[in-house]
Order: structure tokens, then sequence, then C-alpha cells
């Protein structure tokens, strides 16, 4: 991707696109995606325990700048199947694979918001040949802070009161003057388990520190999950491939906050891509 290519730009207006979905089907693995606008395709993943349905408005900015967004539900999520004992990055990174040959042309930018992130940059890894490009979108910190993991576990659990579900949202997920509320709905606490298990293989140290293609990093200023101090550390580790963006009166849902500015950005940095 680059060059002056007309349609990925701010000055367009957002207007509603209609979504299509289609099935990705790969042996035992039946992965449902949501299709939205046309153009240079763009995949985007959700954070944990949250499927897709999250970044509809999301979705729809991106198309208007002139993107086909390509939304795969994960594993166990809506009408996505396929085994979650013994899963893995690697086996979601397929699945994004899969997508992408059938759906994105073959080549795609990779969006992942927070734990999604991780899928984005292996499936960039061990499928290079259909990553141009990786956008890390409220990517914690390489070591993040103690005690949020359990701010999580509060916020996806429906049986916890709500007050201390909301509580742990805005400790955890919203800035201030964010409306926390619509997170309420939306969670998938059973696959907590298996997704966790997924995000330990392969390890941390083996990804994180390594990439192949450019990598926009987005992150909220208000974020707890990325202190002041831990802002430049994977620019500092990948150089010139990384690019890194901040997004005011944003926290790490980011994406619901700050929808349009997130787009900008990704819109923005797209065209510095090489073809």
């Amino acid at each position: 991707m680059g060059g002056d290519r007309e349609g990925l730009g701010r000055e367009h207006r957002l207007k509603p696109m209609q979504s299509r979905t289609e099935f990705m089907v790969d042996g035992d693995v039946r992965i449902e995606v949501r299709i939205d606008g046309r153009g240079p395709a763009l995949v985007l993943l959700p954070s944990s325990q949250r499927d897709s349905l999250d970044l509809d408005e999301f979705a729809v900015d991106l198309a208007a700048r002139g993107f086909r967004v390509l939304r795969p539900q994960p594993r166990g999520m809506a009408g996505s199947t396929g085994p979650l004992e013994g899963l893995t990055l690697h086996h979601l990174a397929r699945d994004v694979a899969g997508v992408i040959a059938q759906f994105g042309g073959g080549r795609a930018i990779v969006a992942g918001h927070a734990f999604g992130h991780f899928i984005a940059r292996v499936t960039a890894l061990d499928h290079s040949q259909h990553v141009c490009g990786v956008v890390a979108m409220g990517a914690a910190a390489r070591t993040f802070p103690p005690g949020l993991s359990a701010q999580l576990d509060i916020a996806a659990d429906p049986a916890q009161p709500q007050e201390l579900r909301l509580a742990a949202l805005r400790q955890a997920f919203f800035a201030s003057g964010s409306d926390p509320p619509p997170w309420l709905e939306g969670w998938h606490p059973e696959l907590r388990t298996a997704y966790r298990r997924a995000a330990l293989t392969p390890p941390k140290d083996t990804w994180w520190p390594t990439s192949a293609v450019p990598v926009l990093e987005i992150q909220g200023t208000e974020d707890p999950w990325r202190p002041p101090a831990t802002r430049l550390e994977l620019k500092q580790a990948l150089g010139e491939l990384v690019t890194v963006r901040l997004i005011p009166y944003a926290s790490h849902a980011l994406l619901p906050e700050q929808p349009a500015a997130v787009a900008d950005a990704i819109a923005d940095w797209a065209i510095t891509l090489p073809r």
C-alpha cells in the first residue's frame, strides 16, 4: 500500500455502510467474518473476551475512509467455531491469514485491540505474505502494572455487582468523562481460560521484540496499562519500523472512546506503507 490512494483521508464524510457476513472454513474451523466497505483490506481484531461487534462504529469510520474492513469473530463467539483445547496464538493467526486470503485479496493491514494485537503481531510473523502492516491499538506495556488483570476479570464477570463492574471499567478501561456502561455487555468470560492459555504460546519474548513489517502503535494518553514511561518501549526495540500515536481523552478501551481519532491515525499511516 502506498502512494496517493483515493479514499483514505479524513476529508471523506462518514456514512452508513452496509455490512455483509461471510464464513471462512479451514478444516474444523469456521470463522464468521463481518465485511464493511470497499478498498484495501484491513482486519480488525477485538480485545480479550470481547467479540468484533464492539467495533461496529469504528468499522464504519474506517470503511468511510476507503478500507474494506474485515472483522473475524474469535473462535467460540457468534458464528465462529473451532477447537479451543490446546489453542495458541499460532492457531488464531492462521484463522486471520485464512480470512485475508479469502476476503482480503491476499494481503492486508492487521489491526488488533489490546489482546488482539498479540494475534496481529504473530500473524505478521507466521504469515508475512498476507500482512503489509500491523496496528497495535491499546496495547499494554511489555510488563504492565499489577492489579489490572484482576480489574479485567471483575469487569467481564456478569455475576459481579454492577457498581463493582463499573468501577473496574473506570479504573482499567475508560478515561474520565468516557461512558463505560455499554461495556457491561459483550463479554465472553466462559472463554477466558482458553484465550489466556493461548496467549502463552508462543511466549511473548519470542514475538514482542521482532517484526518484519511496519507497526503503528496507538495509545490512549490515560491508559493505565501503558504508563508514560513505557510509551516508546516498542519503538526503542524496533526502531524506524514503529510509529507511535497518542490519542487524548482515551484509556485502554480506546475505540469506543475515540473511534474517529483512531481511524484518522490509521488512515494517515496507511498511505505511507510500501506497495
